[in-house]
């Protein structure tokens, strides 16, 4: 498999494709003849597609000949500033959900959306589990009190919650997904430690981009505690072979609109 493609009928030998290369494995000749990839050099390439990505000219396809580019028109993609600090401004952990479900077409979509997170040597290693059906999400919760359970009366650092959290659950309360229909579970592989981080920016984009399609989450800390030592949420979950929990949201349509942006604490700030 080619590390590029290149249209020689597009290609004007701008250069920008080697100027861009992260790991400066492609070269331009200097007569502006076709950039290539010597044959030394083809396993450093990560596959980020900034060659691809960044010519003017849409002349060059990353790894197979067969892939699609989907070429960015002039305009469109753009968002002003005012609207990008009060998009994400205005983002809230939701904790009440309506009780009617968000279609798989508008989960697929979105998760579609935060497959495009950066990754450490773009490794992409995130994969996902979505827990559709609401009763259960219960069974995560109900596995989630189980663990605290254990934690009782424990030097462990959320033992201190356990309490609360067990007589709520008791009392009919999901303290843990909050009635939430679905849960979104990011995996990563066994033996890849760095992959813990690419699954935090991938679940952020999945809850940055949300809101876009009216779907609101938050972040199941609850369960990613109990997910990481309690052997029954990983098997509830079916965590593939080779891989392992890493973060999980708990996401539906807010039952309620925020109206306002409340106050945070002062931009700290240090310049050195």
């Amino acid at each position: 498999m080619p590390v590029i493609t290149v249209d020689e009928k597009l290609c004007t030998g701008c250069g920008t494709c080697s100027r861009i290369c992260p790991g400066r494995i492609i070269i331009q000749p200097e007569d502006k003849e076709i950039p290539y990839v010597p044959k030394e050099l083809e396993n450093m390439c990560i596959n980020c597609g900034h060659c691809e990505a960044f010519c003017p000219e849409n002349a060059l396809l990353a790894g197979s000949p067969q892939g699609v580019s989907n070429p960015v028109l002039k305009g469109t993609g753009e968002i002003s500033t005012e609207d990008i600090e009060l998009y994400l401004k205005k983002r809230r952990s939701i904790r009440s959900y309506k009780k009617n479900p968000v279609s798989r077409e508008i989960i697929l979509n979105i998760l579609d959306i935060a497959r495009y997170a950066p990754s450490g040597c773009n490794a992409q290693s995130v994969g996902w589990t979505v827990v559709y059906k609401r009763e259960k999400v219960r069974r995560i919760s109900e596995l989630t009190i189980e663990w605290m359970k254990t934690l009782v009366n424990t030097p462990h650092p959320m033992s201190c919650f356990a309490p609360g959290l067990i007589d709520a659950w008791e009392s009919g309360y999901d303290v843990i997904c909050r009635g939430a229909p679905h849960l979104v579970v990011a995996h990563v592989p066994e033996n890849n430690p760095l992959a813990q981080v690419d699954s935090i920016i991938s679940l952020s984009h999945f809850e940055i981009a949300g809101q876009a399609f009216g779907v609101g989450s938050c972040w199941a800390g609850f369960v990613a505690g109990a997910a990481m030592f309690y052997e029954p949420i990983s098997k509830e979950l079916e965590i593939p072979k080779g891989r392992k929990f890493a973060n999980a949201l708990m996401f539906g349509y807010p039952n309620y609109t925020p109206h306002a942006i409340p106050k945070r604490k002062p931009l700290d700030v240090s310049w050195i």
